[in-house]
């Protein structure tokens, strides 16, 4: 299942929409963001039913 959220960018700080799928449980992922094209990790938090907990961004240097 897609959820739509507003995140903010770790580098430029600008906030862009993006889609999360928080089906497959906890994870930690790559996207680039779509307004300075430069790579944010997400880590996403799911329960064991796949609901959305928490979305964090980084830098990928942090």
């Amino acid at each position: 299942m897609l959820i739509l959220r507003t995140v903010r960018c770790p580098y430029c700080g600008e906030s862009y929409e993006t889609n999360v799928d928080a089906s497959g449980g906890s994870q930690e992922y790559i996207e680039d963001c779509t307004v300075c094209c430069r790579p944010v990790v997400f880590k996403l938090t799911a329960d064991d039913e796949g609901h959305l907990l928490d979305l964090e961004t980084r830098r990928e240097e942090d």
